[in-house]
């Protein structure tokens, strides 16, 4: 009986460590989205600054928006992971959940709204991020196309 338990809290210690990396990925992969997000911006601003060509700074909008919804699906997906974590570990028992399996189709906006795309999207955690940045550059491109017209 006592090889019995130990052979099950050795699965559900894998089965945990298996999860922890999957969150450990899908964190990484929105740090790197950010990343490149800014790496991008950065460069067409430095391409408006020897062309003197606005467009290259509205174009940086575009894909900061197809950023931000990359990054709010890692980070849904690692919400979701985080959810089996911790049904896993018995921390919050929402969804009972078999060794090594991974539900993530199971943790949906119905179970928990932290689940829903549309409330990663707009969290605090990213919202800044992008929407600054877009707002940023539209004052910047509005500023840039208008000069002439304001010191004039």
């Amino acid at each position: 009986m006592s090889n019995e338990i130990t052979k099950m809290e050795e699965d559900k210690r894998q089965h945990l460590e298996f999860i922890q990396n999957v969150i450990t990925r899908m964190n990484a992969n929105s740090f790197q989205i950010k990343g490149l997000a800014i790496t991008l911006v950065t460069a067409l601003m430095a391409i408006y600054a020897s062309t003197t060509n606005v467009t290259f700074i509205f174009v940086g909008i575009l894909p900061l928006l197809l950023f931000w919804f990359l990054d709010s699906y890692f980070l849904q997906q690692e919400r979701k992971f985080r959810g089996i974590y911790n049904d896993v570990t018995g921390l919050k028992e929402k969804i009972s959940v078999r060794p090594y399996e991974m539900p993530i189709h199971k943790y949906t906006k119905e179970l928990d709204k932290q689940f829903s795309y549309w409330n990663v999207f707009f969290s605090p955690t990213i919202k800044w991020l992008y929407l600054s940045v877009i707002i940023i550059l539209v004052f910047i491109g509005i500023f840039l196309t208008y000069k002439d017209c304001l010191f004039n």
